[in-house]
Parts: structure tokens; sequence; C-alpha cells
């Protein structure tokens, strides 16, 4: 049952921050290995961004990929939250008094969300791919010419196989790693220090929100770089082989960029990325808390 409120929490969630996932995407993939003031900017900002999108593309053009975005969301997090419910409720995670032990819940966060990333990167793939075609007067990145979630996961099974669902599995785990343990992590021993306030402890719904919200500007932090990378190369084309064109993986990827776009290229679309974690972390974790109070209330009743 943990896991599948885990799973229920982020799908819902989901629905909300797509929009600022297909904005982070496309300014991620905008000026790709080419240096400031040297590459065409469709997408001057977040607001930018989504007025072009859904000027060239109609408002449909802002939830592209939400089909596999959802189903991803639901099988990483019934696998991320599921496991990491399982380690609190057996005491792992917490100390004597019941609080967080800061160490303990980092390491925790990060095997269960790197185990989410591994069960869900063939949809992250196809949800990336699908979420960077665009008009082509706005077209950054590869254009895979994708119909549809299902039309994507059968043409990349059939030309690469199982190991061409999984290209880019290594990159997503390592971005999972750092995202999961500082938003976990931040989330709990936030929320531990809110509930030290009365006003917080008779308002959970509230001490979620606000822990969540906090959560992400860590998360999005610590995350942005690896999360900047994972997008490259889910995205990159890729040979007869499928071996990436542009990248030969996750050190290669940093190197270039690095080299190409400077220090600051690894920030692109930042703001929409903080945008999209911060609703999506706090809706999935607000909406977490509650299934998970809705089953306590369930089995005390039940039993």
């Amino acid at each position: 049952m943990d896991f599948a409120v885990g799973g229920a929490a982020a799908m819902g969630a989901s629905i909300f921050s797509n929009p600022f996932d297909v904005l982070k995407t496309r300014m991620q993939l905008q000026g790709e290995l080419k240096a400031r003031g040297h590459h065409p900017v469709h997408y001057r900002n977040v607001v930018h961004a989504a007025w072009v999108i859904a000027r060239e593309e109609g408002l449909g053009g802002l939830q592209k990929g939400l089909g596999p975005a959802m189903i991803m969301h639901g099988v990483r997090n019934s696998a991320r939250l599921g496991l990491y419910q399982w380690l609190h409720k057996s005491g792992y995670l917490t100390d004597e008094e019941g609080k967080t032990v800061l160490h303990r819940s980092a390491v925790a966060s990060a095997v269960s969300g790197a185990a989410g990333a591994f069960l869900g990167s063939p949809l992250f793939l196809v949800k990336t791919q699908l979420q960077s075609q665009a008009a082509e007067s706005v077209a950054v990145g590869t254009q895979h010419g994708h119909k549809g979630a299902i039309d994507a996961l059968m043409s990349i099974y059939r030309k690469f196989g199982v190991v061409g669902l999984w290209r880019g599995v290594d990159a997503t785990m390592l971005r999972a790693v750092v995202g999961s343990s500082a938003q976990l992590s931040s989330f709990a021993k936030m929320k531990d220090s809110l509930n030290e306030y009365e006003f917080f402890r008779k308002n959970q719904v509230v001490s979620s929100l606000v822990a969540s919200i906090i959560g992400g500007v860590f998360q999005t932090l610590f995350m942005q770089p690896f999360d900047l990378v994972s997008t490259r190369l889910y995205n990159q084309p890729v040979d007869k082989y499928g071996k990436g064109v542009l990248y030969n993986g996750i050190i290669d990827c940093f190197i270039k960029i690095g080299s190409s776009e400077g220090f600051t290229g690894f920030y692109k679309g930042v703001t929409a990325n903080y945008m999209r974690l911060a609703p999506h972390g706090a809706l999935c974790l607000v909406f977490w808390d509650i299934l998970k109070n809705l089953q306590v209330k369930y089995y005390d009743r039940a039993y």
C-alpha cells in the first residue's frame, strides 16, 4: 500500500507540473553546445517561453508528454516514496525520539530515488523526446518526430531493443540520487523543525507544503546540472547502433557543455525547473502525507 500511495500522489502532482517540465526541457535544449550569443533565442524566460509555445503550438503544447510523464512519475515514486516510507516505518531513519537522522535519510532517499529512476527510465526518455518536439519556427534540440508515446516506445524498441529503451539510465539515476537525497532529507528535517510549533502540528498540510517548497530549493540547486545533462543525453540523436552522436556519456556531456556553454550553461532553465519541482514536489509530498494519513485511518478503522 505504501508503494501505491507514493505513485498515486506523484501522478496527481504531475498534471499541474508538466507544463513547467515542457518549458524547462525547451530551455535546456536551447543553444545546445553553442556559446551565448551564437544561437537563436526562441525562449527568453519562463513567461516568454510559455507564451511562444501557446502561440505556435496551442495550449496543448504546454502539456506535451503528459501521458508518459504521469505513468513515469507513478512508477518512479511508487518505488521512491514507497521504499522510503517502508524504511521510515521500520525505524531505520529516525532516532530514539522519532526525529529524522539526516545521513540515514539521505542514504535511504538516494537508494530509493535511484531504484525509481531505473524503473521509470524508458518513460523519461519518451517524455523528454515528446516535450522537445516543437513547431519548426521555435524548435530546439533534436526533433525525433514521434506521433505519440506508444509510437515512440515501439519505434525505439524496434530499432534498438530493450537496451535502447534504457539509454541514458545512468544519467537519470545519478540525477535521482542527487535530487531525491536533497528533497526528501530537507523535507523531513524541515517538517521536524516546523512541528516544534503548535500551529504546524495542528496543520499538517501547511507543514508539508512549507517543508516541500523549501525542499524544492535544495533539490533544484543540487540537481539542476544533472537534470540538464540527463535531458541532453535522452534527447540527442543516435547512430544506427543506438550510440549517442553528440555525447559519449555523462562525463563527456559535462565536459562538452562546460567548454562550449560555460558554467551558466548547466543552469539553463533553472527557474522553470524550480517552478516545476516546487509545485510538483509540494503537491506530491502533500498528497503523499494526506494519503498516508487516510491509509492509517483506514487500517485503524479496519483493525
